[in-house]
């Protein structure tokens, strides 16, 4: 295995980003993903910043998250991430969290586009740098996670809706993609929380929503403690969609 294909960044579970368990919540453990994805980009020449002088950013597609247990407040943890695949309009990265002495907590799978800031629409990885991107792919790590898969709800009637505040926007000027898993996991009781824990937790984005948009949640029970979640806006297109798994 190359080392330097594979970033390692450490945190800890202090203790505003624990819920009331005292564990890590799923959000933060989100943002922590995104930003080692941020970091490892950007230490190999395709980070945000160069992006942006060519009018290119990273757009998060999919995303698959399947735990052990999450750390606990205070505990120590480090994330890993690699690039498992790139495609002409998509790559696959991967991460593994593991505890202080190097154990797994979990796994994750992701699907990141490059799109274009101009027009929205994936451009070709292939084409910045000379396609030195795929210098950068390490396919001998294993992530013994599924793949996200596919979520379809049939649900017509929404479990929730919420309306897109200030502290929901991001840097782009759409719904931050963290705030959907938040909003996702408050349709569940406390007593859930209290009692079980996520196993697998899964995003799929497929449009941006903006401040002001009214956001509807539609709710599918697969299974005992197996739910498919789909969110709409303005009562029309369908902003993502999610599944969670508890144990």
């Amino acid at each position: 295995m190359s080392i330097d294909k594979v970033g390692s960044f450490g945190f800890v579970a202090e203790p505003f980003h624990v819920d009331f368990t005292g564990r890590l919540t799923m959000s933060v453990l989100g943002n922590h993903l995104l930003n080692c994805a941020g970091f490892h980009a950007a230490d190999r020449g395709f980070g945000m910043a160069t992006l942006n002088d060519y009018h290119y950013t990273w757009v998060l597609s999919r995303l698959a998250i399947e735990l052990e247990r999450m750390p606990r407040q205070y505990e120590k943890f480090t994330i890993q991430t690699w690039v498992e695949n790139v495609y002409r309009l998509f790559t696959d990265r991967n991460y593994a969290i593991l505890d202080e002495q190097g154990n797994p907590l979990g796994y994750a799978r992701s699907i990141w586009a490059m799109i274009s800031m101009e027009t929205r629409k994936p451009t070709d990885l292939l084409s910045l740098h000379g396609g030195s991107i795929v210098d950068y792919i390490c396919q001998d790590k294993e992530c013994p996670i599924d793949r996200p898969g596919k979520i379809k709800v049939s649900d017509e009637h929404p479990v929730g809706e919420y309306r897109a505040q200030y502290s929901d926007i991001d840097i782009n000027g759409h719904v931050n993609s963290i705030k959907y898993i938040e909003h996702i996991l408050d349709l569940f009781p406390m007593e859930m929380f209290k009692t079980k824990q996520i196993k697998r937790f899964e995003m799929a984005y497929s449009a941006e929503s903006y401040y002001g948009d009214t956001l509807s949640f539609y709710r599918d029970e697969v299974k005992t403690d197996e739910y498919d979640i789909e969110v709409k806006k303005n009562a029309g297109d369908i902003v993502c969609r999610s599944k969670v798994i508890f144990i």
